[in-house]
């Protein structure tokens, strides 16, 4: 059976605007989600002759892009960011001042927008790791286990980067938000 793969030369007319979507949600950076559809198209080139018509061609050069990302989020992992001390906890692990509550109208879509991209640039202040832990849980709903996996992590380490995100996501969030 001859393979029905189109023309490598239409991918990018076919499948640059949604790859760049997917990656752009993934890590937030416009220039890194154009590298890495640009790294995807590569990689998919030279193994093209691998693809086995077992998935559509989108779907195949999604998973490229996928390994790809994953790639770069274990690539940051290995430069962490740091925050300079702790900014949430004393020395006697209490808060140094009690978070507030968030609340969210549900009836005034205006007010979700806004908070939406407050939120964004939140999550785009987090470090690299943090970022892909956060938004595997909570934005793909990906399991605890798979996420470990695949950013080779601790379960221990995964936790204690869940907590802290969230705390960092909270405090920015006072901050800019509300």
């Amino acid at each position: 059976m001859e393979k029905t793969m189109s023309d490598p030369a239409l991918w990018v007319e076919r499948y640059a605007d949604r790859l760049y979507a997917f990656a752009l949600k993934k890590v937030f950076e416009d220039e890194l989600a154009k590298d890495l559809v640009q790294e995807t198209f590569l990689a998919a080139l030279q193994a093209r002759n691998a693809f086995r018509e077992e998935s559509a061609e989108l779907t195949w050069l999604t998973g490229i892009l996928k390994h790809k990302i994953a790639d770069t989020f274990r690539k940051k992992k290995r430069r962490p960011e740091e925050l300079g001390g702790d900014d949430f906890f004393d020395e006697s692990g209490h808060w140094k001042t009690k978070p507030l509550e968030i609340g969210i109208d549900d009836g005034n879509p205006l007010e979700n927008k806004e908070l939406d991209k407050v939120l964004k640039k939140c999550m785009e202040k987090l470090p690299a790791l943090w970022l892909a832990v956060f938004s595997l849980k909570y934005l793909e709903d990906s399991t605890s286990e798979l996420i470990c996996t695949s950013l080779g992590i601790t379960a221990a380490n995964f936790w204690v980067i869940v907590h802290r995100s969230k705390l960092n996501l909270r405090a920015c969030l006072q901050k800019h938000w509300l």
